[in-house]
């Protein structure tokens, strides 16, 4: 469970180039832990982890294999990682490198001399190379290890973890927390294990993943929530590991239902949403935006404004935000080219925005959910996907054209979906800044209107994605009002606190 506290679909992967690695007769031979990987009960996947030391470097390598079940097709998710520390567990580099169906990620990072991390980002055969600051006293696989067995002898007691996040490329600061010996029911057989709990405190709530070591510090079970459903490793045989899954489909539990139905003319203005979010670690389920106002009605309730017209709830933007990178290749020349055909040379960046706007739409000429996730130079090439990769090909092409341009993630009212009506299904669109405001557009539908909830905002980086997805599952709509019905009704009490 290498990650620990980062959604499990994109669990962060490590590898190393073999320079630096010691000489082969100086290794012991690796120790292999398979795991099984449970959602909700259901098999969907496995994980083999190895563990070799070659004189004074630790090499910890990494396979997880699962089959997610998208729209009625099997999305298979392919994650092989391989991190290298010295024996002290001093971080020495890792690859990061992912499958999800035909879309491939990879990261490389490599320590430099002066302590600097050396970055390589490659998405859609395009690699984008950086220098920064590694945080100091950040670990990885190893460096954790160490600190968790040297923690099992402190029951009771709390500790710091400093650990780099290769999805994110940022270090989280964990609070974990000792919670003692536990007699632990494994797949066949039962082990006393350290029962440690990590937990991360964002802007959004708290995240917290539930971990059983054994003496050596090693990983026999895992656990943390997903869509609201438990997700679990549990160590086993490789036989067990490898059995085949089970179909589960990863979207029924996505899907929020619609207290009723919403009809064009309704979220053509403005709507109020009463929501209840029943997981009350996630402190702050959505966002203010310049179209979406927010209240914490308190006890997991909120009020949810969203309107067509304009607010003021978002600053201006960042440099950032006209920047390219590595999902989102503004600066690659099949990218600029789309973007300079579809702007159709205009100079209003409203008019240019809409005109990108629909040229996207009519631009992805296949649906993909068995896609994943594809940068926009990928999409720029292939031509399909769903709502994510319509969002990151307008975002890129909107800062191409030096429109800062940000992707929102979120959840949009279908009148049907698959075999569901009345629902709303998680969601992806774009908000530009024009005309001295944050604007919303939605190449998927072509419009942007106020059946749009935005649970987060991002520079296409998936891990924001999978982040949201989380929340999907603890959300309730209890309500959908008009302006009118609004102002007619009874006004809420607000209770501060919990």
């Amino acid at each position: 469970m290498r990650s620990r506290i980062a959604p499990l679909l994109l669990v962060p992967m490590l590898c190393l180039a073999s320079s630096l690695a010691k000489a082969a007769e100086d290794a012991a031979p690796p120790d292999t832990t398979w795991m099984t990987v449970l959602l909700n009960g259901r098999k969907i996947g496995h994980e083999e982890i190895q563990r070799e030391r070659t004189g004074d470097t630790v090499t910890t390598t990494q396979t997880l294999v699962m089959s997610i079940e998208r729209n009625h097709k099997m999305v298979p998710y392919i994650n092989v990682s391989r991190s290298v520390e010295t024996a002290a567990g001093e971080p020495i580099g890792f690859v990061m490198s992912s499958t999800l169906s035909a879309t491939e990620t990879r990261v490389e990072g490599k320590r430099l001399p002066d302590g600097r991390l050396e970055l390589a980002n490659t998405t859609g055969g395009q690699t984008r190379q950086s220098v920064t600051a590694w945080p100091a006293g950040a670990v990885l696989v190893e460096g954790q290890r160490q600190a968790m067995r040297a923690a099992i002898a402190h029951p009771g007691t709390d500790y710091r973890l400093l650990m780099y996040n290769q999805a994110s490329q940022l270090a989280m600061d964990l609070s974990v927390t000792v919670i003692g010996n536990e007699r632990v029911q494994l797949v066949d057989h039962v082990e006393t294990l350290s029962h440690q709990r990590e937990t991360l405190k964002g802007p959004q709530g708290i995240q917290s993943v539930d971990l059983w070591l054994d003496a050596r510090g090693n990983i026999r079970k895992g656990s943390v929530s997903l869509l609201g459903k438990p997700l679990d490793m549990v160590a086993c045989s490789e036989a067990c590991a490898e059995a085949p899954t089970q179909s589960l489909n990863m979207m029924d539990s996505a899907l929020v239902d619609s207290p009723r139905l919403i009809t064009p003319e309704m979220s053509s203005d403005f709507l109020s949403y009463r929501v209840h979010v029943a997981d009350r670690a996630i402190t702050r389920p959505f966002i203010d935006t310049d179209e979406q106002s927010v209240v914490d009605l308190g006890h997991g309730e909120w009020q949810i404004n969203v309107y067509v017209g304009e607010l003021d709830a978002q600053g201006p933007p960042t440099p950032a935000d006209t920047q390219p990178n590595a999902w989102l290749q503004s600066d690659a020349p099949e990218i600029k080219r789309l973007a300079s055909l579809a702007a159709g040379g205009g100079h209003d960046k409203s008019h240019i925005m809409g005109n990108l706007n629909a040229f996207v739409n009519r631009y992805i000429s296949q649906g993909g959910l068995d896609i994943g996730y594809a940068s926009a130079l990928e999409v720029a090439r292939d031509r399909r996907g769903d709502c994510a990769e319509y969002a990151v090909l307008l975002a890129a092409m909107a800062r191409a054209e030096n429109i800062p341009a940000r992707v929102v993630v979120g959840m949009l009212y279908a009148k049907r979906y698959d075999s569901k009506q009345r629902v709303f299904v998680p969601h992806a669109w774009v908000t530009a800044w024009v005309h001295g405001r944050w604007r919303s557009f939605d190449p998927t539908i072509e419009r942007f209107d106020t059946g749009h909830i935005a649970l987060d905002i991002s520079d296409g980086n998936p891990w924001h994605f999978d982040r949201a997805a989380n929340e999907f599952g603890s959300i309730r709509i209890d309500a959908v009002q008009t302006f009118s019905e609004l102002l007619n009704s009874p006004p809420v009490s607000i209770t501060v606190g919990w």
